[in-house]
Formats: structure tokens, sequence, C-alpha cells
């Protein structure tokens, strides 16, 4: 009965960023559960859609194979989870608190009865102040402690910027197949199958890795959309045909370091052949090349279309991905929400028009002290350095009604980490000539239709949401849209990777394909 240690470190860094991931970050549970350590660890995590409630589900079978029984389970020594919003560098402090403490946890396991393996809940496109290449930092200092010959396996966010000291010190790396990521629990269950099969060879199984020369926008990453969704298809096909467990990280194109970029590889025998057959395809780089519209045009086009529809209870969703909390942006820049009064959107389709999340906890306050009913003046939303050097758009001044409150304490029920309740602090939905706003006093990308609901927004009697988002809205929200649009106001997050001003980029890599 393998004694396996499992451990989590969850944070995606846009060095360009203006807010850093403090200790707090992982501490306050508004967007990832709360920093756990110890037994509490499996039990609050356990049936979230997250990797490690995954790998915790396919231990109790024995790794999660057709063979596995209760018998056979592998007994888990849990150390810590740790996880906060996208933001910019993770502090030295946050870093050292969470290393250090799986360290003296796989430290103490050792002396106590020994360890069979360690799995890693990462994400792998983490940054630290002081370790750029936080992750690979944090296996490094595993390996000094156990030595290369116990198996180390981790899961992967699909936007890791994986390298070469993290592909060399695990024995097995494997990053979600999804964009949005509605497979994070499944990842944990083929970490789990990947640990089973290291057991098995009784050694690290060969690997191959291909590194592509250019950086790939998120918009383009969707699995929604091609070419990623055929890209992926292909890939589980290639597993299947090479007996190979094969991972395409497009890479998270905000990461100011030499590794930053997409990269692709796999594990087993025939790992090789399989990842060149599917490079082959994934590397042209026309395939990968988007356009998104300035706030004003994509606004301008969301209104016509919606006009147009005929669908009931389909509305248009308008991302505003230049501040999606999700990558980097604090959620709160005002651009979209300029553009919709400028339009004079609410006056078009009154109480129909939605923008959310908008992260403001002084406006959050405002509204409870006025209560239900109550107009009050407010300068909402901030002017926030962006990735150009300026700033984005100055706050939205004027009247708000305060149409509902709530204690912004919500369970998710989407496709997109389900079951995860999230605490955002006081919230109210606000309005301004006709528009309604889903104001919260902690940061989450509008990933769910639960967030807007929690506030009185009921996105299927809606005309137009503008959400604040990238990518994952879609998996919510675009079964139940008319339209999906993109649009980009000013704000901390590149739609273009070219925009931004890179210093570390490796030798000879592109910033757009």
């Amino acid at each position: 009965m393998p004694r396996i240690l499992i451990a989590g470190y969850q944070h995606e860094t846009n060095t360009f960023a203006p807010s850093l991931a403090d200790w707090a970050a992982f501490t306050r549970g508004d967007s990832f559960p709360a920093f756990v350590r110890g037994a509490a660890m499996v039990e609050q995590l356990a049936g979230i859609n997250i990797p490690v409630a995954g790998f915790i589900e396919a231990a109790r079978r024995g790794g999660g194979g057709s063979g596995g029984s209760v018998a056979s389970a592998w007994t888990l020594v849990p150390s810590c989870w740790a996880g906060a919003i996208p933001s910019s560098y993770v502090t030295r402090d946050a870093f050292e608190r969470i290393a250090g403490a799986i360290c003296e946890d796989v430290i103490a396991a050792r002396d106590r009865g020994g360890l069979d393996a360690i799995y890693l809940d990462l994400h792998g496109a983490a940054a630290a102040e002081h370790a750029l290449d936080s992750e690979g930092e944090l296996l490094r200092r595993l390996r000094a402690i156990v030595g290369r010959e116990l198996p180390i396996v981790a899961s992967l966010d699909l936007h890791a910027n994986v390298t070469r000291q993290m592909l060399d010190l695990a024995d097995a790396l494997v990053s979600y197949r999804t964009y949005p990521h509605v497979d994070m629990a499944a990842t944990g269950e083929l970490a789990a199958a990947l640990l089973a099969r290291r057991f098995k060879a009784g050694r690290k199984e060969p690997m191959h890795a291909r590194r592509f020369p250019y950086l790939i926008a998120l918009n383009a990453q969707s699995t929604f959309l091609e070419p990623a969704q055929g890209l992926y298809d292909e890939l589980k096909a290639l597993d299947r045909e090479f007996d190979a467990v094969l991972s395409f990280c497009p890479g998270f194109p905000a990461a100011d370091f030499e590794e930053c970029g997409p990269v692709l590889w796999g594990h087993g025998a025939r790992a090789e052949a399989a990842v060149e057959r599917l490079y082959a395809r994934a590397a042209e780089p026309a395939q990968w090349r988007v356009t998104v519209l300035p706030a004003r045009d994509a606004v301008a086009q969301a209104l016509d279309l919606a006009a147009q529809s005929s669908r009931a209870g389909k509305p248009v969703v308008l991302a505003d991905t230049q501040d999606n909390p999700g990558a980097g942006g604090d959620s709160n820049t005002t651009g979209m929400l300029h553009a919709l009064l400028a339009h004079g959107a609410g006056r078009r389709f009154p109480g129909q028009v939605a923008l959310g999340l908008m992260f403001d906890p002084a406006a959050a306050r405002a509204a409870h002290e006025g209560g239900v009913g109550a107009e009050i003046e407010l300068a909402l939303g901030r002017a926030v350095p962006t990735f150009s050097g300026s700033l984005s758009d100055a706050p939205v001044q004027g009247r708000f009604k305060v149409l509902a409150l709530a204690d912004g304490r919500v369970t998710l029920k989407g496709p997109m980490m389900t079951g995860l309740t999230v605490a955002l602090g006081p919230s109210a939905c606000l309005e301004i000539d006709g528009v309604r706003v889903a104001v919260v006093s902690g940061k989450k990308q509008l990933l769910d239709r639960e967030l807007l609901r929690m506030v009185g927004i009921h996105a299927e009697q809606m005309r137009l949401i503008i959400v604040k988002s990238s990518v994952h809205f879609r998996a919510d929200f675009q079964p139940n849209a008319s339209h999906v649009l993109v649009g980009k106001a000013a704000g901390p997050m590149a739609a273009d990777p070219g925009d931004l001003p890179w210093q570390r980029l490796a030798a000879g890599m592109r910033t757009r394909p």
C-alpha cells in the first residue's frame, strides 16, 4: 500500500500586472480554496473540480486503473494546498511559507514511516519575486530532500510555462486538455495513472518535448474553437495509438522570463514519435492568430446583435479580456462600462444589460450602508496602470441605484470548479442609466452564472452581458448565449502578447505567431 504525500501550489503569474500575490492572497478563499494544511486538506478539497480532488479519488482506487480496488487504495499523506487568483509575482514571503510547509511535511513523512511518492497539484506558471521558475524551484528543493529515485508526479494547468528544470526533476507531468478548464479533476486522475505507470515500470518513463518559437494569445487557445479543439482531439488519439501520455501547454503569454512559451511533451516508450507527429500539426503559426475589437466597436456590434437576436433567453456575451482577473487583471477597469453608457445600452435595453464582476470594495460597502432602493453617488472602478505604461479609463462617476445586496458567498454550479464555494465579501447589484453592474469585494473571474445570480442578475433575462474574463466564461455562458464576442478596453492583461514590453524572453522567441 504505497504512501504518497500530496500537496498543491496554484498561481498564474502575470509579471506585467499591478498587484502582487502576498500571503493574504493565498488565505482569503475568495477565488480559490483558502490555504489548508494537514488532514483537513482531503476533507475540504475532495469533491471539487480541481486536480487534487481527482487525484484523491483515483488514489482510493489504487491509481485509477481498471484493476484498482478499495483493497489496493493508496495511503495519502496530506501536506498543504495553496492557491491564489492570478496577479503579478508571488511574494518571497508567500512562496517561502508554502514551499517551506511542503518541504517540512516531506521530511516529517520520510522520517516517520517513509514515502513511496509525491504528487503535486501545480499551476506551472507561477513566478516568485526571487524565483521566476518557482515550481521548478520547489521541485529542486524536494529532490534535495528525497533524492532522484523517489517518484514525483505533478498535474499542470494548460497555461503552464513548462521549464526544462520541471521536465527534468519530475518523473511525469500532465496538463489540462480543455480551456475553459472543465477537466481539472480528470487531470488529477491522469496524474494518478501516470504514477501507477511509474510504479509498474520501476523507473522514469522516456520523455520527449518540443518547444514552440512563438507565443500564443490566450484568446486563441480555447478548446471550444479551432485549432485547439482539433489538436486536443488528436492528442488523445495519439495517446491511444502510441500508449503514451501527451500534454500540450500553449503557455501563459504574460510571464517575462526566458522559458515563457508553448511546450508539447509526452511520456512513454513511443512518446517521441507521438510528440513529433502532433508538433508537425500544432506548430503552424498562422492558425493561432486572432483579432480582438476595441471596446466601443465591440459594444456597438454586441448591441446590434442583441437587437437582431430572436433567441429567447439567449443573451449576447462580450468578454472584457484585458481586465480578466484570471490572467492578472484586478477586475476593476471601466472601459467597457464607459462604452455601454456612451452607446446608451441601458436605455436601449433597460434592465437587460449587465456587467461583472466589478471589484470595488468601497462601492460595495456604500451600497450596503445605503440599502436596497437607495441611490448613491459613486466613482465606480479604478484607473490602473496598464502594460502600455498609461492608465486605464477613469472611474465612472454618477448616481447608482442599489438593486440587490449579498454577502458574496456562493457555490459554483457550472462546469468549471464545480462545487467550490467562494467568499467575495459584501456584494451588490448597482444600476446606472439602465445598466446593471455586479460589484464584489473579492476578486473572481466571471466564469459561472451563479456569480451573477447571487446579486439578482439572471443571465437568461439579459440581452447583453459583459464578462470580465478571456475564455473561462465560455464553459457556463456560451451554451446559453446567442453570440459570443471578445473585446478589449485598456487594462493590465494584453490580448496580444506582442504589445507587452518584454525583456527576458529567450533569444529568437517571437511574441506573435
